[in-house]
């Protein structure tokens, strides 16, 4: 494999890229050279080899892609190397992200009369949120069925630590005493 796209040679003058950047011949020499310490440091960030080899080669396609913006071709490995940190890095969001969009595994399962107290439970407590006002609503929700802390559901809607926490326990409050109307 190379790092380099074929027939993409730099234009002109021979030269080894000094004033221009990056050339693809110390690009592919940093690659023979350099591939290996880079899936190394792919693996210590990552856990699997196919993810580490994508990371390392993606990482030398932006650079060879940016190789004319490269004012220091000696830093090329440098650039390598904070690429490969930062491609990481998105990686492991993107799992963490598809992990937490996973729905959560069934417990085992119910019988029909559970399931259907199940239901019904939830539909008062839908019929209860809407019960809310707005802000303890948006707050509970956030909270409670998004998994959001404290401070995530005070930038998400754009108020205080202290708000969230004021209109979070009157809405349970409020809840809990719409439920047990809805039960008694």
């Amino acid at each position: 494999m190379t790092a380099v796209a074929p027939g993409a040679a730099d234009s002109g003058a021979g030269t080894a890229g000094t004033a221009a950047g990056t050339s693809e011949d110390l690009l592919t020499e940093t690659y023979q050279a350099h591939y290996r310490s880079l899936l190394r440091l792919a693996a210590l960030l990552l856990d699997d080899l196919s993810s580490c080899e994508d990371v390392v080669q993606e990482a030398f396609i932006r650079v060879h892609a940016a190789r004319r913006r490269v004012r220091e071709p000696e830093k090329t490995l440098a650039y390598l190397r904070q690429t490969v940190v930062n491609l990481s890095r998105s990686t492991l969001r993107r799992r963490i992200l598809g992990l937490r969009l996973l729905q959560k595994p069934m417990p085992d399962m119910a019988s029909a009369e559970e399931g259907a107290y199940d239901a019904l439970e939830r539909d008062q407590l839908k019929v209860a949120l809407r019960g809310l006002q707005r802000r303890q609503r948006e707050v509970l929700v956030l909270r409670y069925f998004v998994d959001m802390t404290e401070a995530q559901v005070a930038e998400t809607l754009g108020i205080s630590l202290g708000s969230v926490k004021a209109y979070g326990s009157r809405g349970l409050a409020a809840l809990r005493v719409q439920m047990e109307a809805g039960h008694g």
